[in-house]
């Protein structure tokens, strides 16, 4: 799976964003939580969604400084 592109995560709306960067921290928590309780979990995956959050931050401040 190749990392999402920040021209894709620019083109998303505010409401969209937002719930992008909810779903991504839930995940980092599932992940967390598979990991603490040794369950089986693919260590790419965290930095799959970490990566994937600071797009999603990155775009969601430099929203916010523009305005």
């Amino acid at each position: 799976m190749a990392l999402p592109k920040v021209q894709e995560t620019r083109e998303l709306s505010d409401e969209e964003l937002q719930a992008q960067v909810l779903s991504v921290k839930k995940e980092l928590f599932d992940l967390r939580f598979k990991q603490a309780t040794r369950q089986p979990v693919q260590p790419h995956q965290f930095k799959h969604a970490k990566h994937r959050l600071s797009q999603l931050m990155t775009v969601e401040r430099e929203r916010q400084s523009r305005a």
